[in-house]
């Protein structure tokens, strides 16, 4: 299991030769939704899941910066949490980092931004010039307008990220 590998110091973690699977599992396990880093609690509040977030946090300490080619020129970056690669795409600069859940059915207009640990559920829309930052919980049929930005909190781990939740419209100046 992910958070009983997780649940051990970083630098014991770090020199685990298990740990790049681990990160891969990881990946997985946040891009299908089965991991957030903050979850519902089903009495109308939230659990934090600190263990996620210094997971994520730990991938970016355990990667080497890289070159990566791209249309636009070469841009670098931590190559634990490369772009997401989709089917289908509209053109315009929209990145949508590995390590993040993108419900069916949300829409994501260019240029935006979703940052690794960020879940988005279905039927949202994210505008042109919008952001999700890490961990950020963004909840089914919300509409981030153009421009609005939705931060991200990694650190501390314990610390709730932001959460928008359902049939929420967030303008943006």
């Amino acid at each position: 299991q992910l958070e009983a590998f997780y649940d051990r110091e970083p630098d014991e973690l770090l020199a685990d030769a298990d740990l790049p699977a681990a990160h891969q599992a990881l990946l997985v396990a946040l891009e299908s939704g089965e991991v957030r880093a903050a979850s519902p609690d089903g009495s109308n509040g939230w659990t934090v899941h600190a263990w996620v977030k210094r997971a994520i946090l730990l991938g970016f300490r355990a990667a080497p910066i890289e070159r990566m080619d791209g249309p636009n020129g070469p841009f670098f970056d931590k190559t634990a949490y490369p772009p997401r690669r989709f089917d289908a795409l509209v053109p315009g600069g929209t990145a949508v980092r590995r390590g993040s859940f993108v419900a069916p059915g949300v829409v994501v207009m260019p240029p935006a931004y979703v940052n690794v640990g960020a879940h988005v559920e279905e039927g949202a829309m994210i505008d042109s010039h919008a952001l999700v930052g890490s961990c950020a919980q963004v909840g089914r049929r919300v509409h981030l307008s153009c421009g609005a930005q939705i931060g991200g909190v990694l650190e501390p781990a314990g610390a709730r990220p932001v959460i928008v939740e359902d049939d929420v419209f967030v303008g943006g100046l």
